[in-house]
């Protein structure tokens, strides 16, 4: 019948986990290339979907002045009424 000394089978187990534990560290190794890549990526994309502050700025003071337009024409209603 066919046994195993407890020295062979330490060294198929040891050969076992390093093997298992190098395939382990290939795959984060490879997500971790993949994650800087996806980070760069979003680093570059990022500030061309937010509208820049000038802009903002820009679109503020329109509505501001259209709100004092309306607002000076409810009060030339609310002086005609009374």
């Amino acid at each position: 019948m066919f046994s195993i000394e407890p020295q062979q089978f330490f060294n198929i187990a040891v050969t076992a986990g390093i093997a298992l534990f190098g395939w382990l560290a290939r795959e984060m190794w490879e997500a971790i290339k993949d994650l800087r890549k996806d980070i760069h990526k979003i680093e570059i994309d990022l500030p061309s979907g937010y509208i820049r502050r000038d802009e903002f700025s820009e679109g503020i003071r329109q509505t501001k002045e259209l709100c004092r337009l309306i607002f000076d024409r409810l009060e030339n209603k609310a002086d005609k009424e009374r």
